[in-house]
């Protein structure tokens, strides 16, 4: 069943009033042909009316306001999305030496997912790690992404709490350790080192169901729900995507919402309120095949959870959450 019903809940509690509350979302998932939106919503409480555009990397943006004043913000995104058979990673791969002929006219056209990043900034310590991948790449693009990919699967921890919402890749290389959003990041940093454009992928995991072996790995590895990838350009008009954090083909159980430079083009919500109260932060993401056994759509709420650490008090900026 390639179907998926996602339920993806914020909820925002103040420790006083707050108010004048303006807020963005990127939760829609893609609609394109590798995957259908058959149907998206978006409902917050307090009620408010929410406007939509795109932004430049052709993601969904809502918008919504809350003006009076509240201690509590729940925003709760639905959808239903169909995912088609996945084209193989079988992108025609240009040898290293085809590509960095044509490397300068491809900087312009890419630039954006070329340039170092705060998440994702050109390290010196990466210089070994590019020249370990070059060896095991076979001399091809498409050979160099998935040494890069396999390189951080085998050579980092998954921990979570290992790192933070704003950590960059200089704090896995010195740790050694990381969740999906860092192990994404470093993927950027060691392509885009070796001059090969990469973003990053935001959206879902379908998790295996229970009886499969390797379902129990994933719930460790890979964790909740909100997953995180990236997908490299091997040919200069071809992507390529790769999961460093499971070291597996990206298939019909990834679920695509947003693409960027890197987490900060793609985070969920974000916003500004008015006020000095504190808050604490609890996000519950639910994502499981659309229809019963029946064939019926399954369509029901969910609640979250309050997460037991407080976030950082930033009365003009709600927490954002980290992809695990």
């Amino acid at each position: 069943m390639n179907r998926y019903h996602l339920v993806h809940v914020t909820e925002f509690h103040y420790d006083g009033a707050v108010s004048e509350s303006y807020n963005e979302v990127r939760l829609r998932p893609m609609h394109d042909e590798r995957q259908s939106c058959l149907s998206f919503r978006l409902n917050t409480s307090p009620t408010s009316r929410s406007t939509a555009y795109r932004d430049a990397f052709g993601n969904w943006v809502h918008q919504f306001n809350i003006l009076s004043e509240h201690r509590h913000l729940r925003v709760e995104a639905e959808s239903v999305v169909l995912a088609h058979d996945p084209s193989p990673n079988g992108v025609p791969s240009l040898s290293l030496r085809e590509f960095d002929a044509q490397c300068e006219d491809l900087r312009e056209e890419y630039f954006d997912f070329l340039a170092p990043t705060a998440y994702v900034p050109h390290l010196p310590q990466l210089q070994d790690l590019v020249r370990m991948t070059e060896q095991a790449s076979k001399g091809t693009v498409a050979g160099f992404a998935q040494a890069a990919s396999d390189l951080i699967h085998e050579g980092f921890r998954y921990v979570k709490g290992a790192t933070h919402v704003h950590s960059s890749i200089e704090d896995s290389l010195a740790s050694g350790a990381g969740v999906c959003q860092d192990f994404a990041h470093m993927l950027l940093g060691l392509v885009r080192m070796r001059n090969l454009p990469a973003r990053y992928v935001s959206g879902y995991l379908v998790p295996r169901p229970t009886t499969e072996a390797e379902a129990n790995l994933e719930e460790v590895i890979g964790g909740q729900a909100s997953h995180a990838w990236a997908e490299v350009c091997v040919d200069g008009k071809g992507w390529m995507s790769l999961d460093p954090t499971l070291g597996a083909p990206v298939g019909l159980r990834h679920v695509r919402v947003a693409y960027g430079r890197d987490y900060g083009d793609v985070a969920p919500l974000r916003g500004v309120y008015k006020g000095h109260a504190g808050q604490r932060l609890s996000v519950d993401v639910r994502v499981r095949p659309a229809l019963d056994d029946e064939g019926h759509e399954q369509l029901q709420r969910t609640a979250a959870t309050l997460q037991d650490a407080p976030v950082d008090e930033r009365p003009q900026q709600p927490a954002q959450q980290q992809q695990q």
